[in-house]
């Protein structure tokens, strides 16, 4: 595509308020992973004391990589691939590809996780589950085969969900930023809503104040052990949908006048609110269904896809009030928290290819949305639920993390730093010090180091869950394939303008 249509297309997609620009923003970082990943972790690292690093995590990485991302955005005026060749160099539009592919292929799972939340959606008019909901979820619903290679046949109930999820992202997207900026204001909205309303109804169940100790009480002894600062900034860097071509994308239809620093603060606080909220709507009610049980609250707490689809279904049926109205309420909010992060995403992948591509909205993000779609098949097969595992956790420990690193790597030492912190400062109120260029160049990619090497040794000592060799060796082949498929679009997909 020609420099003067590209640009002639950026004019007309910017967002028609720095509002607007938060909202979406803050949709793409808020999802699923802050209902039923924070709490968990926070209680499983030290309750309230794990706080403190967490909020270290947040000024020392979150915040510093969001302000990066959003600098770059805005700065080149493009998605991921085109940002970064234009600003470093063509050799370096590899890591903006490779964000796109990891987050795009990270959405073909995600997709269906939404799918299950918009099945038991419906299960919840009816308490589908009755008194046995784990075994309901992977046998009635998931029909779970005994290994990692039976895929048996594809899940027809999961599929039709999927079709709804992968619709709704399609039609928050297919005009581009004008069909974004309307979708956002109930995305966004309603789960705050719902979440509120849950904390609520959790703190004033019996047995609330119990689980709510097991949640915050604080155990400062675990300060000294370094797992839990690697949990805290592993934390933060996935919450906040860094190294998506998200907030790359996002930053670059970013109208001229808008606060940079000022919005990054805003969505880092509010998205680390959201999940600290959360968690007290989760643990009020595991508080609550550990007395109903006359067990401990430790011995009900489960994080990940567990707490969503097993343990909160029992909960919803032991509530003492309009069960089946909670149960929707709650899978509702489960599909509206995917959505955003899920459309945010394939709208970045749509903005970085139209960088290239000089074609209609609505087909480029038809062809996104059905290519995604048939991708998540795999998903939706009996041993789905295995796969999705695998993929989430090569995807995310090793690839996601890598992004990051090598965007801070890149932008820090091959770009001169000081210059996009002067363009920056330009545009925010806050200004950001050399302690920013710290946190880049030293902080970000140690940390990241860190939790790269921390999952490499521990891959060496035992495969992944327990899988077969076979389904390991898929996973570490999506961390090779990818990365060379990324350098591939960079050498073909190619135009007239940017740095050579």
């Amino acid at each position: 595509m020609k420099s003067s249509v590209r640009e002639e297309m950026r004019e007309k997609e910017r967002w028609s308020s720095g509002t607007t620009f938060v909202l979406a923003a803050v949709g793409a970082a808020i999802g699923i992973g802050n209902v039923w990943r924070f709490p968990y972790i926070c209680y499983s690292n030290g309750g309230g004391a794990f706080l403190i690093p967490y909020i270290i995590a947040l000024i020392t990485v979150g915040l510093p990589l969001l302000i990066l991302e959003f600098g770059i955005g805005r700065k080149a005026r493009g998605g991921a691939p085109f940002s970064f060749r234009n600003l470093i160099g063509r050799r370096f539009a590899w890591i903006g590809w490779l964000s796109v592919l990891v987050g795009f292929a990270i959405i073909t799972y995600y997709c269906v996780i939404m799918a299950w939340a918009v099945n038991y959606t419906f299960f919840s008019a009816s308490l589908a589950w009755g008194s046995d909901p784990e075994t309901f979820f992977f046998d009635n619903f998931l029909h779970i085969s005994e290994s990692v290679l039976s895929f048996g046949s594809i899940n027809l109930f999961v599929v039709a969900g999927a079709v709804i999820s992968w619709f709704w992202v399609y039609i928050s997207i297919f005009k581009g930023v004008k069909s974004v900026e309307k979708m956002i204001w109930i995305t966004v909205l309603a789960p705050w809503f719902l979440i509120i309303i849950f904390v609520i109804r959790g703190i004033t169940l019996p047995g609330a104040m119990d689980g709510l100790a097991y949640y915050l009480t604080p155990d400062f002894s675990v300060l000294l052990k370094p797992d839990v600062w690697i949990a805290a900034y592993g934390q933060i860097f996935f919450t906040l949908s860094l190294g998506w071509g998200v907030m790359i994308a996002y930053a670059s239809l970013l109208p001229e006048k808008t606060d940079i620093t000022r919005n990054a603060i805003i969505i880092v606080v509010s998205n680390s609110l959201t999940s600290f909220v959360a968690g007290l709507a989760v643990f009020s009610t595991l508080g609550y269904l550990a007395q109903k049980a006359g067990v401990p609250v430790s011995s009900v707490v489960k994080g990940g896809i567990e707490l969503a689809f097993i343990t909160y279904p029992a909960v919803i049926s032991l509530l003492p009030f309009a069960p089946e109205v909670f149960g929707v309420m709650f899978f509702f909010m489960i599909v509206v928290l995917g959505v955003d992060s899920a459309f945010a995403t394939v709208e970045a992948t749509s903005i970085s290819l139209s960088d290239y591509i000089n074609a209609p909205k609505w087909l480029l993000s038809a062809i996104l949305c059905i290519t995604g779609f048939t991708i998540g098949l795999l998903f939706t097969t009996d041993a789905g639920y295995y796969w999705l595992d695998i993929f989430d956790y090569y995807l995310s420990v090793f690839l996601l993390v890598t992004v990051g690193l090598l965007e801070a790597v890149a932008i820090g030492y091959f770009y001169d730093l000081s210059l996009l912190r002067k363009f920056i400062n330009e545009r925010s109120e806050i200004n950001t010090g050399r302690w920013w260029d710290i946190c880049i160049k030293v902080i970000v990619p140690g940390f990241l180091s860190v939790i790269l090497i921390t999952g490499l040794l521990e891959r060496l000592g035992s495969p992944y869950g327990g899988y077969p060799f076979v389904a390991n060796a898929v996973g570490w082949g999506l961390v090779v394939v990818i990365p060379l498929l990324s350098v591939l679009l960079a050498v073909l997909i190619s135009g007239k303008y940017g740095k050579k």
